[in-house]
């Protein structure tokens, strides 16, 4: 039976990192790409970073009953799983990995309870957050508030999920998501490649 692997966290603690780092060790690992109604950034493509859709057409989608789970994340700024998304996936066999936001990642533990890993990965601070959001150099003022206000609401979620991963220094961070994730599927991840001697 394929299960669901889910990390979450507030923007900038690190989950996008270490979901990259779990798909690269795991072969039977896929990622599940959530649909959202955001702008499209330059170097984001359709149907691999998320499925873009327009604000009429998510909505209809929300109707038609198409979403496992979605959010206004921000206002007018919607978010959500594609059942079809997950369904495909297991179809192929793959363990379906999720880098999702907190609300979003709390609907998936309930609905599949059993097949599914909830990890919350934890910054080391909420100083640390702002920092690491300010390095990306994508918001302005406004959008930090933003962002750091909603983080102190979701750090609140953290008892809540199966797992809390401190993520202060990332190497640490990554060899327990590993750990974690091999437990969970009983697989072992995929080696690092050792370079020749010179």
């Amino acid at each position: 039976m394929s299960k669901l692997v889910i990390f979450t966290a507030p923007s900038g603690a690190g989950k996008t990192t270490i979901v990259r780092h779990l798909l690269d060790r795991f072969d039977n690992l896929a990622f599940s790409v959530s649909a959202t109604t955001r702008a499209r950034r330059p170097h984001e493509q359709h149907g691999r970073d998320y499925y873009f859709l327009s604000p009429e057409e998510f909505m209809q989608r929300v109707k038609n009953g198409d979403f496992l789970e979605w959010e206004e994340v921000y206002p007018g700024q919607y978010y959500g799983t594609l059942r079809q998304e997950v369904e495909r996936l297991w179809k192929e066999g793959k363990d379906v990995i999720f880098d999702i936001d907190v609300k979003g990642a709390w609907k998936l533990k309930q609905a599949y309870p059993d097949r599914s890993l909830a990890v919350f990965v934890m910054p080391p601070s909420k100083e640390a957050l702002l920092q690491r959001l300010r390095d990306r150099h994508t918001e302005d003022e406004e959008s930090l508030r933003k962002r750091m206000a909603r983080a102190s609401a979701e750090l609140e979620w953290a008892p809540r999920f199966d797992v809390v991963l401190v993520n202060d220094r990332l190497e640490d961070a990554l060899q327990q998501a590993e750990q974690l994730v091999s437990e969970f599927l009983q697989r072992p991840p995929r080696p690092i490649p050792v370079a020749d001697p010179a």
